[in-house]
């Protein structure tokens, strides 16, 4: 495995257990979200690269797009959670209230 590959896979991982242990605000969720997508991304638009496969080309710019769409998503939620509960703190929601 080379060192590249490496760094990726570490910081998908260490995203996701961000992602899975600090759960206390929504900001941080949305960051632990954004930079697995992020490294997803750049794995993506570097694999064609050293396989010499133009084929896939295409899938970076749609993993680039859904990552965009849920950006948007996730802010827009954020903006909603601080109006309606007051912070952005996970503990303060509750699905079976809404």
């Amino acid at each position: 495995m080379s060192p590249l590959h490496l760094s990726f896979y570490s910081a998908f991982t260490l995203s996701s257990l961000g992602l899975a242990f600090h759960r206390t605000h929504l900001v941080s969720a949305l960051l632990c979200l954004e930079s697995m997508m992020l490294s997803v991304y750049i794995t993506l638009s570097i694999w064609p690269v050293e396989n010499q496969a133009a084929s896939s080309t295409l899938m970076p710019m749609l993993m680039l797009t859904f990552s965009a769409c849920e950006a948007g998503t996730g802010l827009a939620m954020l903006v909603a959670t601080t109006r309606t509960h007051g912070s952005d703190q996970l503990h303060n929601l509750n699905l079976l209230q809404c």
